[in-house]
């Protein structure tokens, strides 16, 4: 039998899809870490603490001036690989073959995000500020690996990472999307400011009570405000997109 909380939760999150417009939408787009798999898993704390075991074998700095380093690279250009490449001439490949040597086992099989996916009308895309085989390692362990199209790395954006604009636009061309048809999901709420502004409809997915928010977040002051540029925040993805594919269903096309 139904769990009556599991259903009326469906219902409040199909009501939210209906007021945010999402029936126009013909491709979706998803960021990878902490947003297809959920902040408790840890997973990327794991890159996190690899970020900066990297830049400690770089720079010969303890792991407190490591630290503050690599945050002051992410603040400044995005990413620690960006600051990085931009400050100390780093080969890009090195650094994400170091960075992604984890363990992915910590991921489990998610069939109802399979599910809720699957059951999505039009493209599907991931967009990561990751690697390629990070990427596909992850959506593996989900099971979610052939319900997208492809995967948009960093270094397909020519290792300009999000939130920068021509790394959106690369991606846009690449594939011919257009954005007031697109719709985006993120964890960080600053990569979603040029999606908007692009005429995307924006998700911000966030951790669950609990949860960890992950390293690269920062400071409450640097992403935890959703802001005008963000049109639905949810704690639930494969809830929130179940209901977008109820919706999408009932819209005519």
């Amino acid at each position: 039998m139904p769990d009556p909380d599991s259903f009326e939760a469906l219902k409040g999150h199909a009501r939210a899809a209906e007021a945010k417009g999402f029936d126009h939408v013909e491709t979706w787009v998803f960021d990878l870490d902490n947003t297809l798999y959920p902040a408790s898993s840890r997973l990327f704390d794991q890159i996190d603490a690899k970020i900066t075991a990297y830049v400690m074998e770089r720079t010969g700095l303890d792991g407190i001036s490591a630290r503050a380093l690599q945050k002051y690279y992410y603040r400044q250009h995005g990413t620690t690989l960006a600051g990085m490449m931009a400050e100390d001439g780093l080969d890009p490949d090195h650094f994400l073959a170091f960075v992604h040597d984890i363990d992915h086992s910590v991921l489990v099989p998610a069939p109802e995000l399979a599910a809720a996916i699957a059951r999505l009308p039009g493209r599907r895309f991931i967009l990561t500020n990751g690697s390629r085989r990070h990427a596909e390692s992850v959506a593996s362990r989900l099971g979610v690996a052939d319900l997208f199209e492809d995967v948009f790395d960093i270094a397909a954006a020519g290792f300009v990472p999000k939130p920068e604009r021509v790394a959106y636009d690369a991606f846009l061309k690449l594939h011919g999307i257009t954005p007031a048809s697109a719709a985006m999901f993120e964890d960080l709420s600053k990569n979603l400011v040029v999606p908007h502004t692009l005429g995307m409809r924006t998700v911000l997915v966030t951790p669950r009570d609990g949860e960890p928010e992950g390293l690269e977040r920062l400071t409450a002051a640097d992403d935890a405000e959703a802001g005008p540029h963000v049109d639905h925040v949810t704690d639930d993805l494969p809830g929130f997109l179940s209901a977008l594919a109820i919706v999408a269903a009932d819209e005519p096309r």
